[in-house]
């Protein structure tokens, strides 16, 4: 008679409902970031955050000493709509504390899409409110509109700035974003709301060539020494930016705390708030590992989880099984040169080999070749909705109907001393091995 196979029961970040999956419990390992209550009065946090930064001046205070009256123009930059970030909480407080000071006719809002499409106005609606519409201007960047776009020079390691032109002239300027760990750039956040968030297509090209995203300093929680942070914080430097304000957020995309202030010393302690609650040691790698891309809204589609994917990998055991279960409601997304990209090869190397030879970076190359070396180093499985197995193929990934069984099925063929690893979280956990 086959032995009773105890199970553990884990819900995993997927679309907006989550999803529950079975696993055996002697022989699973669950990593998830530390969670903290979200702030009482989670208006009242960022309200402090701006009264009270961090490094420099409060908000209010430098729009007095730039002089500003009812002609200031001020932007603000917020996340797109792939993004958890809480613009419903945050901008509405900026504007409170800046009304009297300014005529919110001149006030512009800009989604930093980056390279991404522009939100629908419905989706607007939902990012920021009505009150928010209703009041100031809120518009897309388009990082390939070259009239909106203006140049500003060369910064970092060579790279060509070209920004939002409306960014670029406003009197004030004002980032808000949200801090988490980030694949490539170490942590979200911060200067990334200017570049790429705020660039032209020229500028994040070169941001994200290979030579960069290969580097092994462009990983997760690193921000020094990192290529590609590296530059992006010279342009913030170079372009400047008048105030920032980002949180730090638990898994119910509740704030934990919010930080104002000088945008790289604001940058720098959100990120120290953010590596606390996200880094989590393990013992060794594990044969089996199950990561998601944290659910909605990060998980929308097969592009984006590419984040839990090189989440997952970074505690997979080489030649080792990664399932990746990510909703994709957005499919690839259809839109962006992603899918083009992907398939242009019949496998993850000859992927990898044409991104190395390639001369002029293509839009979405880096996502690929982050996903193509994942799949080189273990054998990916994707759950989800929204893409057929026909489309995961093509995708150079296999499907996965049943996360569960999957799990038992790769335990069994590694095994009687294997282990899993699940990362309910995905992308919002850094495991790495204890020394």
């Amino acid at each position: 008679m086959r032995a009773v196979s105890h199970t553990r029961r884990v819900r995993l970040a997927y679309g907006r409902h989550g999803l529950e999956v079975d696993v055996p419990a002697g022989r699973t390992v669950v990593v998830e970031p530390r969670y903290v209550d979200g702030a009482a009065d989670q208006a009242a946090e960022v309200r402090r955050a701006i009264r009270h930064p961090v490094a420099g001046p409060a908000l209010r205070e430098r729009l007095i000493a730039k002089g500003t009256g009812r002609h200031t123009t001020v932007a603000i930059s917020v996340c797109d709509g792939t993004r958890a970030q809480p613009r419903h909480v945050m901008v509405p407080e900026i504007l409170d504390e800046i009304s009297d000071l300014v005529d919110l006719a001149n006030v512009v809002v800009i989604v930093a899409t980056g390279t991404h499409r522009g939100n629908t106005e419905a989706e607007l609606l939902d990012m920021l409110g009505p009150e928010v519409l209703r009041n100031v201007n809120v518009v897309n960047h388009d990082a390939r509109d070259g009239s909106d776009l203006t140049w500003c020079g060369t910064a970092g390691a060579g790279v060509p700035v070209w920004l939002n032109r409306t960014w670029a002239d406003a009197d004030v300027k004002i980032t808000t974003g949200f801090v988490e760990p980030h694949f490539f750039a170490g942590f979200s956040g911060g200067p990334k709301m200017i570049a790429p968030g705020l660039a032209g297509l020229d500028t994040v090209l070169v941001l994200h060539d290979a030579h960069r995203i290969g580097n092994p300093n462009a990983t997760w929680a690193i921000t020094e020494g990192n290529p590609v942070h590296d530059d992006v914080r010279a342009i913030a430097r170079m372009t400047g930016c008048d105030f920032a304000v980002d949180v730090v957020m638990n898994r119910n995309h509740q704030i934990v705390r919010a930080f104002g202030g000088d945008l790289i010393a604001m940058h720098r302690a959100a990120c120290r708030a953010a590596r606390e609650l996200s880094m989590v040691p393990v013992d060794a790698l594990f044969e089996v590992v199950v990561t998601t891309n944290s659910g909605y809204p990060l998980d929308q589609n097969l592009y984006q989880a590419v984040k839990g994917m090189s989440a997952g990998a970074s505690v997979t055991k080489p030649g080792g099984r990664l399932i990746v279960a990510a909703e994709c409601s957005d499919g690839y997304p259809d839109h962006g040169s992603y899918v083009d990209v992907l398939t242009s090869a019949e496998s993850p190397q000859a992927l990898l080999d044409q991104i190395a030879a390639r001369k002029q970076t293509l839009p979405d190359q880096w996502q690929v070749q982050i996903q193509a070396r994942t799949c080189t180093y273990a054998s990916v499985g994707v759950h989800c909705d929204g893409l057929d197995a026909q489309q995961l193929e093509a995708a150079h990934l296999n499907e996965v109907p049943d996360v569960g069984a999957e799990v038992e099925r790769a335990l069994h063929q590694a095994g009687p001393d294997a282990r899993c690893c699940v990362l309910p979280e995905g992308p919002q956990t850094i495991p790495y091995v204890a020394p």
